[in-house]
């Protein structure tokens, strides 16, 4: 049971990264228009979407990518739990 918690946390920490990356890619104008943006884009999208048709944007500023996070982070505290 420990080795799966693991690999889950391995995983969640590895999309966080990802969501990290998504968010500082739309610093820089074109970003995601490049291959690894288009990457990043892809495996970020389909979790995004679903925060983004909840939480509306506050001046242009989507919140979609912190809220994301913290529910991967209460994901990981939760596995935590278990062992």
């Amino acid at each position: 049971m420990n080795s799966l918690v693991n690999i889950l946390q391995d995983l969640i920490y590895v999309y966080t990264l990802v969501l990290v990356v998504y968010a500082l890619l739309s610093w820089f104008p074109g970003a995601r228009d490049s291959k690894f943006g288009q990457i990043i884009d892809r495996l970020a999208y389909p979790y995004l979407s679903f925060f983004d048709s909840i939480l509306p944007s506050l001046g242009g500023i989507s919140f979609s990518v912190i809220v994301g996070v913290l529910v991967l982070q209460l994901a990981s505290n939760g596995l935590n739990i278990l062992r």
